[in-house]
């Protein structure tokens, strides 16, 4: 019994101390837990870092692969539409005009026509090239009558005379060949014009400008390069042009037509001007050894703004042998013509609409002169033209004028007049004119 307690009074007297012992050894030492926290945020360190770093990949792949916002492409449908409700009130007796647009048409004859239908599609395909197209059906007319007698349909028409779509442009952009600079390759607006001043006289939908009516080519199939000499300012530019000179038809006399246009604008833009040259080969006579070629200079100047515009253009065409004369002996000879037009006309405000900052009335005016042939001699004898569109016999005095009501913007109604008169080279033969009274339509859209 001694011996048991004896036991016991040791264990109970041992137990605190062993528990002092463990409490204070867990107070001074605790190495092991410590280890423990400090690798347990190492490895929560480790982790971060590599979802960062995957973050950062992906956020960098990302980007690489985000396309450029400061590239907005162009696809756009456009297209627009002109044309008349004509009365020809007086029509000249000798159907003289050639290629006017009421030339043969009779005295007292009325109708609706459609002038004009442009179908466009503009794209973008990156920064560095667009490509441009446009469907066009233009100039119909099938149903003239000249003395009682059916004459024959003109302009884009079927067989059976309805109108018809040809590709009128079609051509690849390239930007910036080098500042400032861009390269056309296909069917595209020759510098004679259509890139300029039509653009001011504003009213193609009247008439033509002078060396349209005398057809030099508004678009060809050939090269183009289009720039400015200031990219940043845009107030100097060139258009040089290399094309067959046959329009949207293939080419069928291996002579190229060379076009140069170099303009400026001044005072803010207001003031342009504009200087433009062109040379064509036509053919070869070998029985007089004479070659008939084509070399037209234009100048053009304009004051404009949205308020009025006055402009001025004027040309001289030399047509080399262009003139085929059989004289008094019926002997046969070719003869240069120096061909020359002066066209001045003015556009401009009479209302404003009140909502917006687009004109509501406005009114056009315009008067060309116009003399085929400088060198006109009558005493050589019996002239014939060798060169289209350039008949050496007959001068012209074109005048046009009405007015433009706009409801909204890209819709215009313009009654108006249109008269030519025909002036004789030829001593002896009458004067005479062709008067159309007409109402005018014109709307645009996608642009």
């Amino acid at each position: 019994m001694k011996s048991i307690s004896t036991k016991f009074l040791k264990t109970a007297l041992l137990l605190p101390l062993v528990v002092v012992g463990f409490v204070a050894q867990s107070q001074t030492t605790p190495s092991m837990p410590s280890v423990t926290l400090a690798s347990m945020d190492s490895q929560k360190l480790v982790t971060k870092a590599k979802k960062d770093s995957v973050e950062n990949v992906l956020k960098l792949n990302k980007k690489k692969a985000d396309p450029d916002t400061t590239f907005k492409p162009v696809r756009r449908l456009w297209g627009y539409a002109f044309g008349d409700a004509y009365y020809k009130q007086h029509a000249d007796a000798l159907n003289r005009g050639g290629s006017n647009q009421y030339t043969g048409i009779a005295a007292n004859r009325n109708g609706m026509q459609l002038r004009r239908i442009y179908l466009g599609y503009d794209y973008d395909i990156n920064k560095k090239f667009s490509v441009e197209a446009l469907l066009a059906a233009e100039d119909n007319e099938t149903s003239s009558i000249i003395n009682g007698v059916p004459s024959t349909s003109t302009g884009d028409l079927l067989a059976d005379g309805k109108m018809s779509f040809y590709i009128k442009l079609l051509n690849l952009r390239i930007h910036g060949v080098w500042k400032g600079t861009d390269l056309v390759i296909g069917q595209v607006g020759t510098p004679a014009f259509p890139l300029l001043s039509e653009k001011i006289w504003a009213y193609r939908d009247i008439e033509r400008t002078s060396a349209d009516i005398r057809r030099t080519p508004s678009f060809d199939l050939g090269v183009t390069l289009q720039g400015t000499f200031d990219p940043e300012t845009k107030n100097y530019g060139y258009d040089l042009m290399v094309g067959n000179g046959t329009s949207a038809k293939p080419e069928n006399d291996g002579n190229k037509w060379y076009y140069g246009d170099i303009w400026a604008k001044f005072l803010d833009k207001k003031i342009v001007v504009d200087l433009y040259a062109d040379y064509e080969r036509l053919t070869y006579n070998s029985a007089t050894a004479s070659m008939v070629s084509r070399n037209m200079v234009k100048g053009y100047v304009a004051y404009t703004t949205p308020i009025f515009t006055f402009g001025v253009e004027a040309f001289t065409n030399m047509l080399k042998n262009g003139a085929s004369v059989v004289n008094t002996s019926k002997v046969k000879s070719q003869e240069n013509q120096i061909s020359q037009s002066i066209s001045v006309y003015a556009h401009g405000r009479i209302l404003k609409d009140k909502n917006s900052n687009n004109d509501k009335l406005g009114y056009f005016l315009r008067y060309d002169n116009y003399n085929p042939d400088t060198k006109f001699d009558a005493t050589h004898g019996t002239y014939t033209g060798l060169v289209s569109n350039y008949d050496p016999n007959t001068k012209e005095r074109f005048i046009t004028a009405g007015l433009d009501f706009q409801p909204i913007k890209n819709i215009h109604f313009m009654p108006n007049i249109w008269y030519n008169k025909y002036v004789s080279n030829v001593p002896g033969v009458t004067t005479d004119h062709d008067m159309v009274y007409r109402a005018t339509f014109f709307f645009q859209f996608g642009k």
